[in-house]
């Protein structure tokens, strides 16, 4: 057993804090004693931003286990709290609070008696990264030195340690067949196991699933299937069944597109069962991809390591070195780097070593035989499984430059999620933020800016030399650029003193908005928004000129784009492979921007004319508690779905959207033609296939809705009170759902400490300095824990079992009136839109308490007014009972155990 590290350790929570001297007792301590403790010597502590925010001192610094941790184990997973920890290293979980300062001293002794370990699997590059690690002063540095020992032969770098990608043969367009159902069905008996009970439901979706994978009728004429299967159906294994079949019989690739992280990792473990984690030839069948912006960029890393940062980012991306040569697939978001670790440096450092910009020079980048993105682009290239995400479904469809091949079998699991992500997709924003990201994109570095940003001229420089038309090209788009709104944008247009017709348009925006905000100041630290109509004249005339400048940049970005072309048809002697794949990729980029211009074009040239009823356009100022950060005229579709339809939908030969709320449930059934709408089937007058499988979940015997009447809206003490009574009832295990973050940080500050003295830990979205995934990570593993968020939470949170056995809401999530919604409303039906929307976030909110067959528990809506219509929101048979605080207390605290009776409970009616 290794010994504890003789150094003090600090610990505070909700309920107090605590402090264990060196080689001493532990003892309770008052917030200014331990930070006058922290600022005299180095203290073990743990997760430094959460503790720093419970002391109230943001420059609380010492020696961080979790920095220590991400060093010795780069990426593995491990919870960011003692008991976490305790279970990542195999030691005795502290019992309580105070108990964790010693405990802080144990786990740094175990860490580095692992550094000292002959089988330590992470030794390679520790001693190097060690070296920097001593000269940036990281306070672990010394500490560790004299027990990792230096080995007998240099140790590479990380950049020559990496594998690099081949050329593979592009794939052949898959054989057309047919799935047979005993042949589907026989698939899965196989996937769900021998033993495994047989669901009818999950054969019939199954079944359904395979139409999809059948061969095209017509032209431009898909097979779709909507499919809605109740949880617990077994919707993936349901679905992966005939598509593993498909693609080991056809050659073909499938597509399973998804809405959230946890279901992407999720579909990574199901997707065993069905394919090998590698073929004989090495290659991956299974290949997860996401958008640019989710990977380690090695330019940028590179530029990091040697003085592109400084101080504790520089820090970071030692640790984040050490991470790339044992990530699986160098995912920063959401993959096996730890989502804590970017937190605990305060710079969007994770930010700034990925590729934010969609500056990535491809070929010319030295690294581009080694890139994470390229290797996940070449691989899904020869998968079996591609598992994306929406947007970048759609993305690709849209603009990709993508080795794959287009996908043709595309399976959308949280298919409810379609229209958000073809809303986000295909929507135009001319904002300050967009366009100097333009112009830094055009120009390059400006003044005494850092980092490996590189201008046109630069990335371009061998082609300019090389043709003087593209040469001109890009020297004319340069002196174009420099309409666009350039650093300091925002303070000029404080100042009204904006530079260029592009900022004097922004000036102009931003003071029709101010003018014509009717909330009275009383919404000040929110962003603001009014229609793009009767607009004044002046706004008129800037967004004309505005649009003349940026026609000036777009035409000689055409220039540039048919220059490339050109080189590439009539390549000169001294243009190799690795140059032509460079040039194809800044083709690539160029028509982007040029998409993006001609967007914004047409968004300005309809300011002052009359509306296309096709598009809803607007304007806005995006603030942040009174901060403004970004000012803009936006551009959405009145139906996204019509682009979606177009781009996604029409070039494949089978798609399928399944969710287990794809309907809308009304007092008659399930409501399948708003399903049918939102699917994109109208656009392309293509009658869709229908199916449903319920769930079998007992849910009259295993949940109940409470709707507590006595709590009066815009009570904030009441209602901060209910939820520490509920949690408390509970004995935690409650998940918190608000519509607004300030009442839920008020709520989290009146409750935090009262809790916490009772052993019942609480965590917040937008309180606690710790990101979404990791809150929910902590909430999972402590089944004591409570966790209070707003809409990211009632969609992505996935948490069976004991740990989640509540969930509360503070009031009926309407939707929010702004302008974009109040069109979509109007045209679709008024009020009954309304409820459609209401009716799913409540079925996906309710869908987080129930997610195995063994769950239990209730759900509270903290709502007087509760509209009966809704109910049908929620599944069949559910128990339903309007009642009072102190009745929804009992309840909860009796457990599953009430739930039995609650038929003899009779439900209210909506109140008068």
């Amino acid at each position: 057993m290794s010994a504890a590290l003789p150094l003090p350790a600090l610990h505070a929570s909700h309920s107090g804090t605590w402090l264990a001297r060196a080689n001493a007792h532990t003892e309770a301590v008052s917030k200014g004693d331990a930070i006058m403790a922290a600022a005299d010597t180095p203290l073990l502590i743990l997760n430094a931003p959460l503790v720093a925010n419970r002391l109230g001192y943001p420059d609380l610094s010492g020696l961080d286990l979790l920095e220590l941790f991400a060093f010795v184990h780069p990426a593995r997973f491990c919870v960011p709290t003692p008991r976490g920890l305790a279970e990542a290293l195999e030691l005795e979980e502290p019992e309580s609070d105070s108990d964790v300062p010693a405990f802080l001293q144990e786990a740094a002794g175990a860490l580095i008696a692992v550094c000292e370990s002959e089988n330590w699997p992470e030794r390679e590059g520790a001693w190097s990264a060690l070296q920097s690690l001593v000269k940036l002063r990281w306070p672990w540095a010394q500490v560790l030195a004299p027990h990792i020992a230096r080995p007998e032969r240099a140790e590479k770098w990380l950049f020559s340690r990496l594998p690099e990608w081949e050329e593979t043969p592009e794939r052949p367009a898959p054989r057309q067949i047919e799935l047979p159902s005993e042949a589907v069905l026989a698939r899965l008996d196989h996937l769900t196991g021998e033993g495994a009970e047989k669901r009818e439901g999950q054969q019939m979706y199954s079944r359904d699933a395979a139409q999809v994978f059948a061969p095209r009728d017509k032209r431009d004429n898909p097979h779709l299937l909507l499919a809605q299967a109740g949880t617990g159906i077994g919707k993936t294994l349901g679905y992966l069944a005939p598509a593993s079949l498909w693609s080991e019989a056809s050659g073909g690739t499938v597509w399973v597109s998804t809405y959230t992280k946890n279901l992407q990792r999720q579909l990574r473990q199901e997707s065993r069962r069905a394919w090998p984690a590698e073929r004989s030839d090495g290659s991956r069948p299974v290949v997860v991809r996401k958008g640019r912006e989710n990977y380690l960029c090695l330019l940028n890393l590179e530029d990091a390591l040697q003085g592109g940062f400084a101080g504790r980012a520089a820090i970071l991306a030692q640790l984040v070195a050490r991470w790339a040569a044992y990530s699986q697939d160098g995912d920063m978001i959401g993959g096996d780097l730890p989502g804590w670790l970017g937190t605990l440096f305060r710079k969007r450092g994770i930010a700034a070593l990925t590729d934010q910009r969609g500056e990535c020079v491809y070929a010319g980048c030295p690294h581009y035989r080694k890139c994470f993105i390229e290797h996940a682009a070449r691989s899904s290239a020869q998968a079996d499984l591609v598992i994306a995400n929406h947007a970048l479904v759609m993305v690709n469809a849209a603009r990709g430059r993508d080795h794959a091949q287009r996908p043709t079998r595309i399976v959308f699991d949280e298919g409810h999620h379609v229209f958000d992500a073809a809303d986000s997709t295909f929507a135009a924003a001319l904002t300050g933020q967009e366009a100097i990201e333009l112009r830094r994109w055009i120009i390059g570095p400006e003044r005494k800016n850092r980092g490996r940003r590189r201008g046109l001229a630069a990335r371009l420089a061998d082609v300019a030399s090389y043709d003087d038309a593209g040469g001109n090209a890009i020297e004319a788009a340069v002196n174009a650029a420099e309409a666009l709104p350039a650093e300091g944008w925002l303070q000029r247009l404080n100042e009204n003193e904006p530079s260029g017709p592009v900022e004097a348009l922004l000036a102009s925006v931003r003071a029709t908005t101010y003018a014509r905000d009717e909330s009275g100041g009383q919404e000040a630290g929110y962003g603001i928004e009014t229609e793009a109509a009767s607009l004044p004249g002046e706004l008129i005339q800037a967004a004309g000129e505005a649009e003349e400048a940026l026609a000036a940049i777009r035409a000689p970005l055409i220039k540039l784009a048919t220059r490339l072309e050109a080189v590439l048809e009539d390549a000169p002697d001294w243009l190799d492979a690795q140059g032509r794949a460079r040039i194809d990729g800044a083709r690539y980029s160029l028509s982007w921007r040029i998409d993006t211009l001609a967007a914004w074009e047409a968004l300005l040239e309809r300011l002052g004319g009359p509306a296309d009823p096709e598009f809803v356009d607007w304007l806005a100022v995006d603030r942040s508690d009174a901060r403004e950060f970004d000012i803009g005229v936006h551009r959405h579709w009145l139906d996204p779905m019509k682009p979606f339809a177009k781009v996604v939908l029409e070039p494949s030969h089978g798609a399928m959207l399944t969710s287990a709320t794809l309907t809308n449930q009304t007092e008659e059934g399930p409501d399948w033609q708003s399903a049918v709408e939102r699917s994109g089937a109208p656009h392309l007058e293509l009658e869709p296939k229908l199916t449903s499988a319920e769930s079998p979940f007992d849910y009259a015997s295993r949940a109940e809705v409470l709707i507590v009447t006595d709590i009066k809206k815009g009570d904030l003490p009441a209602l901060a009170g209910a939820y520490a009574r509920l949690i408390e009832a509970s004995d935690g295990g409650l998940l918190g759902l608000f519509t607004a973050i300030r009442r839920m940080r008020a709520v989290h500050g009146r409750i935090a400490d009262r809790l916490a003295r009772a052993g019942l830990p609480l965590y917040a979205q937008h309180v606690d300095p710790i990101d979404t995934g990791t809150l929910v990570d902590i909430f999972r593993d402590d089944p004591r824990a409570s966790l209070l968020g707003t809409d990211a939470l009632r969609d992505g949170v996935d948490v069976p079992g004991h740990s989640l056995r509540c969930v509360v809401m503070e009031q009926v999530p309407w939707p929010r009136p702004d302008i974009l919604h109040k069109a979509r409303r109007l045209a679709g039906g008024g009020s009954a839109y309304d409820d459609k929307i209401i009716r799913a976030r409540l079925a996906q909110a309710f869908g987080r308490l129930i997610r195995s067959k063994d769950d239990a528990g209730h759900f509270v809506v903290l709502s007087p007014a509760f509209p009966s219509r809704l109910l049908n929101a929620f599944p069949t048979g559910t128990p339903v009972i309007r009642l009072t605080l102190e009745e929804a207390l009992q309840r909860v605290a009796a457990g599953v155990s009430s739930i039995g009776n609650a038929a003899d409970v009779p439900v209210g009616e909506e109140p008068a």
